[in-house]
């Protein structure tokens, strides 16, 4: 049986939420032969879910965080090939409450990008996903060398690392600094969702509230974004970044890499690709996925719905074990899943108070699991 989950946001890594679901599944099923996978679809996790398969040399650096202080990360070097996770510059569980959006940055991932640059990599993937920001990527533009004016022709090349609030004064950037600055590099941008940068699916109004935003904060942000497009304007090919699938990830992380010659992936399918999911899919007879919140998101670009899909391809049943399931029967039938458990709902049903899940996750879904086994194992 294989053991695939994502992370638990908050609580598990999916490394940990892998070994509470085989912890708890020995328990009723201790002859079954497990395997473990632990996932990520380029959010928070990336670099170590990679890391673990790959091997390679993790380089440490110190950088910008999305609120300017310094945090620690890494990047990981296979060959000449370098992985960065944006989160780990910028990710929402470097914010602390009270969150606001437009005054959190992306330059910390541009210095990433350097880092990577400078210990010889030639091509550069980078994670998007669980990021705390919403400025488009201006602020790695800014770390690499892009260059603005205000709408009076003064510089403004400071406002571009000051969050998406400030970007409504920016009057026209120029990029040709940042771009030389990846000239010769191999940009990939490997992201968990597909939105466009504007609009009602867009970076603002898809995920500015679950970075803190309120009604204000997404109408300022929205409009900052747009003027920051009219800004820095097409590209030399006369190609609207802001338009393309996945210019949203990251709170428009994307925008910034496009306009860069990045290439967009889904960032599940990547990191199935490194860790040969198929072939341990082959192997098995059950597949296991899981996530914290098994809610739409889940159902677009996610680990569940990537595995689920891997699985369906080979004829096997995927169960789903999750903090807590938001989707009905008849729509997670549909990519594949064949069952869908939720902790929360375990709680319930043995009188225990919700809150458990959060003061002890790992026993929470190792009894699920043990709960989960006696239905699903043969």
């Amino acid at each position: 049986m294989l053991i695939a989950p994502d992370k638990f946001a908050g609580t598990l890594s999916a490394v940990e939420a892998a070994a509470a679901i085989a912890a708890g599944w020995r328990r009723t099923s201790p002859g079954d032969e497990l395997v473990e996978v632990p996932l990520a679809d380029g959010g928070p996790g990336f670099v170590d879910v990679l890391h673990a398969v790959l091997g390679g040399e993790l380089v440490q650096r110190r950088v910008t965080g999305p609120l300017g202080s310094p945090v620690d990360a890494s990047v990981l070097l296979v060959g000449d090939t370098a992985y960065v996770e944006s989160a780990q510059a910028c990710g929402l569980h470097l914010v602390p409450e009270p969150r606001d959006p437009r005054t959190t940055t992306t330059y910390g991932v541009g210095e990433l990008v350097l880092a990577a640059r400078d210990v010889g990599a030639r091509r550069i993937v980078l994670g998007l996903g669980g990021s705390g920001t919403n400025d488009a990527g201006a602020g790695l533009l800014a770390a690499l060398g892009a260059e603005a004016v205000d709408v009076d022709g003064h510089d403004a090349t400071a406002l571009l690392a000051a969050g998406g609030g400030a970007l409504g004064r920016v009057g026209a950037v120029a990029l040709g600094p940042a771009i030389d600055a990846v000239a010769g590099l191999e940009l990939v941008a490997a992201s968990d969702v597909d939105n466009p940068l504007l609009g009602l699916r867009g970076a603002t109004n898809g995920f500015g509230r679950q970075k803190g935003a309120d009604d204000v904060a997404v109408m300022e942000l929205e409009g900052s974004l747009e003027s920051l497009v009219r800004a820095v304007g097409r590209r030399s090919d006369g190609k609207d970044p802001a338009v393309a699938l996945g210019a949203g990830a990251a709170g428009g992380l994307g925008y910034a890499l496009l306009h860069l010659g990045a290439v967009r992936v889904p960032g599940i399918s990547t990191v199935l690709e490194t860790v040969d999911l198929a072939a341990h899919i082959g192997r098995a007879d059950l597949v296991l996925t899981g996530e914290g919140a098994f809610d739409w998101q889940s159902m677009r670009g996610k680990v569940v719905s990537g595995v689920a899909a891997a699985a369906l391809s080979q004829g096997r049943a995927c169960v789903v074990l999750a903090g807590r399931v938001d989707v009905g029967k008849r729509e997670y039938l549909a990519i594949g899943v064949s069952g869908a458990y939720a902790v929360l709902d375990d709680l319930r049903d043995r009188g225990r108070p919700s809150e458990t899940a959060f003061g002890e996750p790992a026993a929470c879904l190792a009894d699920l699991a043990e709960r989960v086994a006696r239905t699903w194992s043969h």
